[in-house]
């Protein structure tokens, strides 16, 4: 963070205007000190998010006959997630050498990450409400997902345009607030409705008596409760740093708040992966809807690898 002060002491200078243009530039480049560890960290995240797909899809062209359509989102979310990390990567490393950020190139990262952010959460939604693994479809709900997704998605967008297309430094408290009220709005109305579907899926479920799917339901609501507490642990932490630190006197620790975020998308996106993986019985084990249908334990437990135990 940079502050310069002009300070004019002759009364005679009294309502002078002036202009001009200053280049700021630190010892590794371009980038801001409160930025310059993101971008190491997005490598780290890049090859994170390839460590996972490599795993994914080997599995995903394993079992490509036995795929289910959760499957292909859970790859799509992947992809967009690499290709997201690789893109911020790319602009703040240009920034970083040029000392500009150009509004196209920054704008098409934050699209891509707007995409993935929404797709995320419809994907978590989704899972909850049973899709792929106790209904084949959402049926009369598909147009209200799409609408909150779409909806989740113009908000997030302007957002992001708004703090990082143009710009290097923050957007104002107000502005920031203002902004950020509508997309803190669906996310608590996502969250809401994510774990009411949840709710309603473990009921039908126990009712049932599915207990494969009920197993792996408890595990996903259990990481679902333990990220929503993280999260909203982590914005009061967030609202105290910023509150705290009006001047930004703390800049070196400012970019742990940006990555938190991504990291705990992450690691709920490798849970999903885990507990949705490629198998040999995909298919069949999805659709199965009682008792009667359902694998016995030695068919139902498939490994990631796709050999029975």
């Amino acid at each position: 963070m940079h502050n310069l002060f002009f300070i004019a002491c002759d009364p005679k200078l009294k309502g002078t205007v002036m202009s001009g243009k200053t280049v700021w530039k630190n010892p590794d480049g371009y980038l801001p000190g409160r930025m310059a560890p993101l971008m190491t960290f997005y490598v780290y995240m890049a090859i994170a998010y390839l460590l996972l797909s490599a795993i994914w899809f080997s599995q995903y062209m394993r079992f490509w006959e036995d795929i289910l359509q959760l499957q292909h989102c859970i790859a799509a979310v992947i992809g967009l997630g690499l290709f997201e990390m690789i893109l911020w990567y790319l602009d703040y490393s240009n920034f970083n050498k040029t000392g500009m950020r150009p509004v196209v190139t920054t704008a098409w990262v934050v699209t891509v990450g707007a995409i993935k952010k929404t797709l995320s959460r419809l994907l978590i939604l989704s899972v909850s409400m049973g899709y792929g693994v106790v209904r084949p479809t959402l049926g009369g709900l598909t147009s209200k997902v799409l609408l909150i997704g779409a909806t989740y998605f113009v908000a997030s967008e302007l957002l992001d345009i708004t703090e990082h297309v143009g710009t290097i430094n923050y957007v104002s408290g107000r502005a920031r607030l203002f902004l950020g009220l509508p997309d803190a709005f669906l996310d608590a109305f996502l969250i809401l409705w994510i774990f009411t579907s949840l709710s309603k899926t473990l009921e039908q479920l126990q009712a049932k008596r599915i207990s494969v799917k009920l197993d792996i339901y408890r595990k996903f609501s259990n990481a679902l409760a333990v990220a929503v507490i993280a999260s909203v642990a982590w914005i009061t932490y967030e609202i105290y740093f910023k509150a705290t630190d009006p001047f930004n006197e703390r800049w070196q620790s400012a970019w742990i708040i940006t990555a938190f975020w991504d990291i705990l998308s992450f690691a709920l996106l490798c849970v999903i992966c885990y507990l949705w993986a490629p198998s040999q019985s995909s298919q069949r084990y999805a659709y199965s809807e009682d008792v009667g249908e359902e694998f016995d334990d030695e068919e139902a437990h498939v490994n990631i690898n796709g050999r029975q135990h």
